[in-house]
C-alpha cells in the first residue's frame, strides 16, 4: 500500500452527535448478510468457548459513528473493563502524534535515550523507526514461559521497575532501518521518550494522558498502568471498556478530529497506516504502531497478545472491537471472525 493507495477517512455526519458522553445508537443496514452473521456471532458466544476461537468477551460494531451492534459473553457488560495487551501499542503513537503536534517531538531526530551515548550505533535510532519497528534492537518477543523471553522478562522479571531502560539497553542486531522485527521493548523506549517530552505536565504522564486523549474522548474507563519508575506501560497494559476502545478507533477513523477540534495532527493517521517495509514474514503488513489490512485492504487494527482487537475499516465508515481470551494457538481464528464479520456488511445492496 503506497500513501496515494490509501482510502479515504469519512467525516462524521453532523445528524450524528460525538459519543463523548453516550453513543449515538443506530440499527444493522437493511440488505446485509444477516443470517453469516447472526451465525458468526452465535459461533463466538457460546457457552462453551470453541475451539477456534477461545473466549470472546465482547463485541461492538460501530458504524457511520453510531453503535449498531454489541454483545457480551456471560459475565461481562458494557461497563467491564477489558485488558488492551498490544492494543496499548497504538494509544502510545496517539500520544506521541499529540506531542508532535505541540513541537514536543521530532519522530525523524534520535530517539531519546540516555543509554544510547553520542558514539553509540544505537544514536542512529529515530522514534520513526521505533515506531515502525524497524529499530534494529535485539528483543525476542515470546509470551511462552519456557521459552528465553525478553518480554516476560521486561514486563515481570529484571525490566518491570523500568521498562524503558531494560528495552534500551539491548544491543543492535542489525543496522536501524534494514529489518523489521515486532518488539514490546520498542514501544516502551517510545512511551518513556514521551513522557520525557510531555515535562510541561510536571512530570505527571497520566494527566497528560487524559487531558489530552482520554478526557476529550470520553474515554472514562481509561486505565493505564506504569512501572515503579513511572513510565507508561505502553506496550500491554491500558484497561479500557468496549465501548471506549471503539471511540478511541473512531478517532482514527475521522482522521484524528473529535468534536471539530483536532486531536492528532494532520496526516498522523495516514502515518499510522502506511506500510512499513518488511522482510517476508507471517505476522501481516504493518504501519506506524498499527497492523494493516486484517479485515481487508485499507483496514488499519490494534492488535492484542490474546485477541484484543479494535479494527478500522474506512470502506465501510465503520470500527469493530473485539475483546477476549484466545491461546496462541488459536490466534488465526478471531481475526479471521472479525474478516468474515466485516465482509456481511459488504454485501448491503
Amino acid at each position: 500500500m503506497t500513501d496515494q493507495a490509501l482510502p479515504a477517512l469519512p467525516l462524521q455526519s453532523p445528524d450524528t452527535p460525538w459519543p463523548t458522553e453516550a453513543w449515538p445508537e443506530g440499527d444493522l443496514p437493511r440488505g446485509m448478510d444477516r443470517a453469516r452473521f447472526d451465525a458468526l456471532m452465535d459461533h463466538a458466544f457460546q457457552v462453551e468457548a470453541p475451539a477456534d476461537m477461545g473466549e470472546t468477551h465482547a463485541a461492538v460494531i460501530i458504524q457511520h459513528g453510531r453503535l449498531i451492534h454489541e454483545c457480551y459473553w456471560t459475565g461481562f457488560d458494557k461497563d467491564t473493563t477489558c485488558p488492551s495487551w498490544s492494543m496499548a501499542k497504538s494509544i502510545t503513537q496517539a500520544l506521541v502524534g499529540i506531542l508532535t503536534a505541540d513541537g514536543k517531538i521530532d519522530i525523524q531526530a534520535p530517539a531519546w535515550a540516555p543509554e544510547w551515548t553520542s558514539d553509540d550505533p544505537r544514536r542512529a535510532i529515530t522514534l520513526d523507526l521505533l515506531l515502525r519497528m524497524s529499530s534494529g534492537l535485539r528483543f525476542r518477543e515470546d509470551y511462552e514461559p519456557e521459552n528465553p523471553s525478553d518480554v516476560i522478562e521486561m514486563l515481570w522479571g529484571e525490566g518491570k521497575d523500568d521498562t524503558g531502560h531494560f528495552a534500551a539497553s539491548f544491543p543492535l542486531d542489525h543496522e536501524p532501518g534494514s529489518f523489521w522485527s515486532y518488539s514490546s521493548g520498542t514501544t516502551n523506549i517510545v512511551a518513556r521518550a514521551a513522557a520525557q517530552a510531555a515535562d510541561a505536565w510536571g512530570g505527571d504522564f497520566e494527566h497528560f494522558m487524559r487531558e489530552r486523549l482520554f478526557n476529550p474522548l470520553g474515554m472514562r474507563s481509561a486505565s493505564p498502568k506504569f512501572d515503579a519508575k513511572g513510565s507508561f506501560i505502553g506496550s500491554s497494559f491500558c484497561f479500557c471498556t468496549p465501548r471506549d476502545f471503539a471511540r478511541f478507533g473512531l478517532l482514527y477513523l475521522r482522521d484524528g478530529m473529535w468534536e471539530g477540534k483536532r486531536i492528532l495532527p494532520p496526516g498522523w493517521v495516514d502515518y499510522a497506516r502506511t506500510k512499513t517495509w518488511q522482510q517476508p514474514n507471517d505476522e501481516g503488513p504493518y504501519g506506524a504502531h498499527w497492523w494493516l489490512d486484517m479485515a481487508g485492504p485499507g483496514s488499519f487494527s490494534a492488535n492484542g497478545y490474546e485477541g484484543q482487537y479494535t479494527v478500522v475499516v474506512p470502506e465501510l465508515d465503520m470500527v469493530v472491537v473485539r475483546n477476549g481470551k484466545t491461546p496462541g494457538e488459536q490466534k488465526l481464528g478471531p481475526r479471521q471472525w472479525i474478516a468474515d464479520i466485516v465482509d456481511c456488511f459488504r454485501q448491503v445492496g
